[in-house]
């Protein structure tokens, strides 16, 4: 990947997550690993939405694991700067338990629950604050009233799980990861299975989160014209052949003027339009 741009500021409390040299892949068999991306520098900022563009097979998932830490990175570090401890440490510094009270994480599988109610699966969020019996007390509560109203689904929360539609469920994921009271939240893939209205109104939501509640909210997405629509900060992984992917950061209009996002999407029969950020396919 070569060295890229660090998008950093000097301003250390607009920033939560830091990459620095990071490099992101897996085992293969025979002990080998394979190198998805290197030389990863970039910030991810708090009270905005970010969105992860690019290709099917590029490495989005490898680097979105890495960063929720579901796998280790080959080499660099993840530094996590936690409002609530004013500490900024690296991403292997923390416990399990720590982690649980930094990263909430929103996986695009629908989860396979019955005879549980939105209420009772949104107060899971609060898991990590609970001890051994998993009892919740007068606090707990309060976190999960307030993330079910921060998430506008007090008319479900005494509805079963299994009743919802994908849009429904998708907002009471989020809610759960609301009530988690983490600094961080990634989501893979949140609108998939979602129509048109609902993934509109699911990305309105997250960028609604990110900028009242002050979170870092950082998700992968193929839904390419909204994200330009609705994200702060754009992250693109583009690849050229056999090399590994090159990654772009920046405002949609920044990816727009450089070209980046026209390589990613233009094909034979479809345009890009940088003034406009708006696609067009021949008829």
């Amino acid at each position: 990947m070569g060295d890229l741009v660090y998008l950093c500021t000097k301003d250390m409390n607009s920033e939560t997550i830091t990459l620095q040299n990071l490099s992101i892949g897996y085992r293969v068999k025979n002990h080998d690993t394979r190198v998805v991306a290197s030389g990863i520098n970039a910030c991810i900022k708090r009270g905005e939405l970010t969105c992860l563009l690019g290709a099917n097979g590029v490495g989005k998932s490898t680097l979105l694991r890495t960063l929720s830490a579901f796998q280790p990175a080959l080499a660099g570090d993840i530094i996590i700067y936690n409002p609530l401890t004013f500490h900024s440490l690296p991403l292997t510094s923390y416990s399990d338990k720590e982690l649980s009270r930094v990263i909430g994480v929103v996986l695009t599988e629908k989860p396979d629950i019955r005879n549980m109610s939105v209420r009772e699966l949104v107060a899971l969020g609060r898991s990590p604050y609970t001890g051994f019996w998993g009892t919740l007390h007068e606090d707990d509560w309060k976190a999960v009233v307030d993330a079910i109203e921060a998430v506008r689904i007090d008319n479900l929360s005494k509805r079963m799980i299994h009743t919802l539609s994908d849009g429904e469920r998708q907002k009471v994921m989020i809610a759960k990861a609301l009530a988690q009271q983490t600094p961080v939240i990634y989501l893979d893939e949140p609108t998939a299975f979602l129509d048109f209205p609902s993934k509109v109104e699911m990305m309105q939501l997250l960028r609604r989160l990110a900028q009242e509640r002050d979170k870092t909210i950082f998700l992968s997405t193929h839904d390419f014209e909204l994200a330009l629509q609705v994200a702060d900060t754009l992250w693109l992984m583009e690849k050229h052949d056999d090399e590994q992917p090159i990654l772009h950061i920046g405002t949609p209009q920044e990816l727009a003027s450089n070209g980046a996002l026209a390589r990613y999407v233009e094909r034979p029969g479809i345009t890009f339009d940088p003034q406009n950020l708006s696609v067009t396919v021949a008829k």
